[in-house]
């Protein structure tokens, strides 16, 4: 529903550009200035369907930093075959907490910061989107998430990414140094060769370069569990031990008897004493 003064005002007339009005119905945290909207700290894990009714045809900006689209990462997995179909469901949480995006078509920022987004996100086509912030969610597969990017989001030149697994700097952890961060942005250049910003910092020249050179090899290979190594009970300790003889009910030994004898070839015991104490 319009504001009175627009339900009052003749109508445009054809050679002019139409302003885009506010929503009618006020949305709870929501705030619009101009072609901005933000809707930030809502605790919302799906993009509400009246927010991109209301506010994408027009908007060029939109903040949904500090809610809950999709539900933290729980570790609930037991065997692989829970574990395989946890992650689907979580990939299929992931595109529905997104799929309200669909209505911004015209996006050219985007600020996703502060959220539980992991592994799967599915992002709908935005051609125009030339900023991206994931900052501190749960990004763990960047290679995935580049790709995807690439495809969906072809202008993009801003992108940050700090605070996720999938960027190696003292946010994650303090076992990362700035050699892990190097060969990161070198990836990213070499799958995003259009960014100009990468997290805080401007994409130099050299970087540039290197990533163009040397971008495929700077990949992180993460080492992949077995099947066997995930369904195996977390109890369950190493032993040197053959199989057959781990159990105390099936335990088989030899006895026998061996005689020894001591040479003292190699004792030492008798070095420090002179020969006029014996």
């Amino acid at each position: 529903m319009l504001p009175a003064a627009a339900r009052s005002s003749p109508p445009p007339s054809p050679g002019s550009r139409a302003r885009p009005f506010p929503p009618g119905p006020a949305m709870a945290g929501l705030v619009v200035h101009g072609t901005q909207v933000s809707y930030i700290g809502q605790d919302c894990r799906e993009i509400p369907e009246e927010l991109g009714r209301d506010c994408g045809h027009f908007a060029k900006r939109l903040d949904l930093s500090f809610n809950l689209l999709r539900l933290p990462l729980r570790w609930l997995a037991l065997s692989l075959r829970v574990w395989t179909s946890y992650l689907e469901g979580q990939s299929k949480v992931n595109a529905r907490s997104l799929e309200g995006l669909s209505a911004f078509g015209s996006l050219e920022e985007l600020i996703l910061d502060n959220n539980a987004l992991g592994d799967g996100l599915a992002l709908p086509r935005l051609p125009g989107l030339h900023t991206l912030t994931l900052n501190k969610n749960q990004i763990t597969d960047l290679e995935c998430l580049l790709d995807h990017l690439a495809e969906v989001t072809p202008a993009l030149e801003y992108l940050s990414l700090l605070g996720n697994v999938a960027c190696p700097n003292e946010l994650v952890g303090l076992e990362k140094d700035e050699e892990d961060y190097r060969r990161y942005r070198c990836f990213v250049l070499h799958k995003l060769p259009n960014l100009k910003f990468l997290d805080a910092q401007k994409v130099t020249r050299q970087e540039r370069e290197e990533a163009l050179v040397r971008g495929a090899f700077m990949k992180v290979v993460k080492p992949k569990a077995s099947g066997a190594d995930i369904s195996a009970s977390p109890e369950r300790r190493y032993s040197p031990l053959p199989s057959a003889s781990r159990e105390l009910t099936s335990h088989r030994g030899v006895l026998g008897k061996c005689h020894y004898v001591y040479y003292g070839k190699n004792s030492e015991g008798n070095r420090f004493i002179r020969d006029d104490q014996l």
